[in-house]
């Protein structure tokens, strides 16, 4: 699949990293006494769980999209 530009590419793995880390609210459900907001210690491992699910999100992105092509002249 060409991307075509820079732009294109860092949109995608801007949208990669988000979708991963919107998975992860789904902890709040799951598991509310650890990752409730509400709860001690709550917002830290949310947002653990959070940057890590992103993370591999992103990783998954650039495994099928490593870089743009260049412009062909």
């Amino acid at each position: 699949m060409n991307l075509g530009t820079w732009t294109q590419w860092l949109n995608g793995l801007i949208g990669g990293f988000i979708g991963g880390a919107s998975n992860a609210i789904t902890l709040v459900i799951v598991d509310p006494d650890k990752f409730s907001p509400a709860s001690v210690g709550g917002w830290k491992h949310l947002g653990v769980v959070v940057l890590i699910s992103g993370i591999v999100s992103a990783a998954l992105y650039l495994k099928q999209h490593p870089t743009p092509v260049p412009p062909q002249p």
